[in-house]
């Protein structure tokens, strides 16, 4: 037979079901190797650019940062596809997209153009890299509101082929020393002022994520992609340099022709209750 224990006995510190000392202790989360390695391949890309302008090798630095942007699109598609997403692996992209599309980019125009304008070529490298900071964060709280056929503002490696872009066209002009020519000084100050306000803005820049998905498309699409690698394969500096010009401005094209149409213009999906937020979804 069974024998209980009195009513009035005190459990023993070992019989306690709920003592710390049993209660198994919450398991360690790995870290995946494959998709983080591609972010700090990335990281590494961006590292590299900035000390290629450090040299005067600013073509290299341009294709560097380019080279990040492409590892930069891989890395979480290749998490989903391996399902090796983490919550590390999110805060690591985040902070390699800040250096690759933000502080590596704002650092080499400087360098390349704005050092010689004085204070005043601080205005579009501070204002690029600040709003760089801004879209990351905000892209990062509306990951789960924003409708994700749109970008709300010009998404970070765009805006860093913008800049990238006109380096490597004028670079690949034989233009040297931009800093002492007046037309390329100013040029990279606008091209950096918009690129950093445009990606703070609310104009929707379309995602292409139908691309990323297991979406069919038709023969034709596959025909336009042959094409258009064979059109950046003849002149790549100024081609790339064109396409994402079309780019950084077709989001206030299509803000422009829904206002016009009397359509949202938000791409927010969905709104929050939340009065902290506001400010973030508009």
């Amino acid at each position: 037979a069974l024998c209980s224990r009195p009513m009035n006995e005190p459990l023993d510190a070992g019989d306690a079901p709920d003592s710390p000392e049993q209660a198994p202790r919450p398991r360690r989360k790995g870290i995946y190797a494959l998709p983080n390695a591609i972010t700090l391949s990335a990281l590494f890309a961006s590292f590299y650019a900035i000390v290629m302008a450090m040299n005067g090798r600013f073509d290299t630095a341009c294709i560097a940062i380019f080279a990040a942007a492409v590892l930069d699109s891989l890395d979480g598609r290749v998490a989903r596809m391996t399902n090796t997403q983490s919550a590390f692996g999110e805060q690591m992209d985040s902070l390699a997209d800040m250096v690759s599309f933000g502080a590596a980019p704002a650092l080499i125009v400087y360098q390349w153009a704005l050092h010689d304008m004085g204070k005043l070529g601080w205005i579009p490298a501070f204002v690029y890299i600040a709003g760089a900071a801004l879209r990351l964060a905000r892209f990062n709280v509306n990951i789960g509101v924003v409708d994700k056929r749109f970008f709300q503002g010009l998404p970070s490696p765009a805006a860093a082929a913008l800049v990238m872009g006109l380096i490597w066209v004028v670079d690949d002009a034989g233009v040297k020393g931009a800093s002492r020519i007046d037309w390329t000084a100013w040029s990279a100050f606008g091209v950096t002022l918009y690129a950093g306000l445009s990606m703070v803005t609310n104009a929707p820049f379309y995602s292409f994520k139908v691309f990323g998905g297991r979406r069919t498309v038709p023969f034709v699409v596959l025909v336009a992609i042959m094409l258009v690698i064979a059109v950046v394969a003849l002149d790549p500096p100024r081609v790339l340099f064109a396409l994402f010009c079309a780019y950084g401005v077709s989001g206030y094209a299509v803000y422009a022709y829904r206002k016009v149409k009397g359509r949202p213009t938000s791409v927010i999906a969905t709104s929050t209750d939340e009065p902290d937020e506001i400010g973030l979804h508009r």
